[in-house]
């Protein structure tokens, strides 16, 4: 249920993603690709590379560690993006404070992944 939620999500960001590249291409307005690249990567590529994880480890979706992880990926993500595309929308200082709160959301839950992959994959 959990590998789901993540590969679920995955392809709406890559959705949304493409739609700002698209939106980018036709505009001839390229200032969010920062935001375009964040909600790929972050979104689309990390979301989906956990969700691989949680289907192959199953062991790894025990208790409450890969919910938090989860929620705080989640929306580590998606205030890391608006964080980024406030910055190249003109509103630097909302969008640097904004980015800056996520980014280390987003890096805590990366701390939080690894702690979850080091404890499923130990060898007894």
């Amino acid at each position: 249920m959990l590998a789901a939620r993540f590969i679920r999500l995955s392809v709406i960001y890559a959705i949304l993603g493409m739609a700002i590249g698209i939106y980018m291409a036709a505009s001839m307005d390229h200032s969010q690709m920062p935001t375009h690249a964040h909600l790929n990567l972050l979104g689309f590529v990390s979301m989906f590379l956990f969700g691989i994880f949680y289907k192959l480890y199953p062991q790894a979706t025990e208790g409450k560690l890969p919910v938090v992880h989860f929620w705080i990926s989640n929306v580590g993500m998606i205030g890391l993006v608006i964080g980024v595309s406030i910055i190249y929308s003109g509103n630097m200082e909302l969008g640097e404070r904004l980015a800056s709160v996520f980014s280390i959301i987003v890096i805590l839950s990366m701390a939080l992944f690894t702690k979850i992959v080091f404890s499923a994959t130990r060898q007894n």
